[in-house]
């Protein structure tokens, strides 16, 4: 198989490196000669480390780079089998690439995006043949994340569905299917973590490390919301935050921060700057985190419940399975657990209650209690057996 890779960035880099290791001849293309550059670096870099590590031998770590071509435009697609599109979030231009891939590539190529929350189906529909286009969503770092999200738009053909995700199983990849809404699975279940920390913060609850503690500690997760959105950047997680937002035609739920706004466009965007929600500077000293263990629990159960509400309204509206919106959470963004079967280990009942109590104190549409969570707990039923 030919796969064809558009964008150099660290994403379509390490999709690059994940299809040649698969053993497929790879073209990485990307219309600026420096990114290209910098992508081969990177990749050599990152193979030799693996050598040096013992994690490969170098004779493989040879062939997999020797598999993978640099080009700056995608002129030589045109015997691709599967071409993956990773540029920038922008709907018109990814829309204007297809079109012109679509000029080059054989009738039976799959085009496929990586996109995090734009419509695949406002993808395809810039296509002549948009049963051949797809959402193929990777996790950064591609190699090292296992999860890839496919999602089928609503031109997509069955048969490119079952070839795609054949494809990138074999790749070594778990694979999980979400309908084509905003967000797919994990950038729209995760929302709340961000979201309600963030909301904590604002009212003045408990400051950013108390918060994070609560969320590590007590609750069990590898990183706390602001460490992670400081690692993501604060300009890329509110922009996804923004567009889920808007493409949900401004549901409360998931409405933006002005906390978060306000650093990114203060250019406090996190460890990439060096300043966000903490100071990375050398030296630097950042506010600890005041372990009140009550505060603290309250933290972590109202953060809880909100993800297990949309990861229940995700299954409610049929985004995806149970099974793969869990796996999703704990594969994607490496979750403790996955978020029905949490629910189950807590009550459904108990998750109605505490989700009434916050949507009785605030009077807002943001803590609205999941129709199928009502119904479960009234009719005594958990997720799982």
């Amino acid at each position: 198989m030919k796969v064809g890779i558009i964008g150099s960035g660290s994403m379509g880099a390490g999709i690059a490196q994940v299809a040649a290791t698969a053993g497929h001849e790879v073209y990485l293309c990307d219309t600026k000669p420096e990114a290209l550059k910098t992508a081969k670096e990177k990749l050599q870099k990152i193979l030799n480390r693996l050598v040096e590590k013992g994690r490969m031998d170098d004779p493989t770590a040879k062939a997999i780079f020797g598999r993978i071509y640099f080009m700056n435009d995608f002129k030589n697609f045109g015997d691709t089998d599967l071409v993956v599109e990773a540029i920038i979030e922008n709907l018109e231009i990814k829309q204007s690439v297809f079109q012109s891939l679509e000029k080059i590539v054989r009738k039976d190529c799959i085009l496929a995006s990586n996109t995090s929350s734009l419509s695949i189906t406002s993808i395809a529909g810039a296509c002549e043949h948009p049963e051949r286009v797809i959402g193929i969503h990777f996790f950064n770092p591609a190699p090292l994340m296992k999860l890839v999200e496919i999602i089928p738009a609503i031109q997509t053909s069955t048969e490119v569905l079952e070839k795609s995700r054949a494809t990138i199983d074999s790749w070594e990849k778990l694979t999980v299917l979400a309908k084509d809404t905003p967000g797919f699975i994990v950038n729209r279940v995760a929302r709340p973590f961000y979201g309600e920390a963030l909301r904590i913060l604002e009212e003045g609850v408990a400051n950013v490390a108390t918060i994070d503690w609560a969320m590590t500690d007590i609750a069990g997760f590898k990183m706390g919301p602001f460490t992670l959105m400081d690692y993501i950047g604060n300009d890329v997680n509110y922009v996804v935050t923004e567009t889920v937002f808007k493409s949900f035609y401004n549901d409360p739920r998931y409405k933006p921060s002005f906390t978060q706004q306000r650093l990114a466009q203060a250019g406090y965007l996190g460890r990439k700057s060096g300043k966000g929600y903490y100071d990375y500077a050398e030296g630097a000293t950042n506010p600890g985190p005041i372990k009140d263990e009550f505060t603290c629990q309250a933290i972590a159960d109202r953060i809880v419940v909100m993800l297990i509400n949309e990861a229940a309204d995700a299954l409610f509206l049929n985004v995806a399975s149970k099974e793969d919106i869990d796996t999703a959470m704990t594969k994607g963004v490496n979750y403790p657990k996955g978020l029905l079967k949490w629910a189950d280990q807590i009550g459904v009942a108990n998750c109605v209650k505490q989700l009434d109590e916050l949507y009785d104190l605030y009077r807002e549409d943001r803590y609205r209690c999941s129709p199928l969570l009502r119904r479960m707990a009234k009719a005594n039923q958990t997720f799982y057996a």
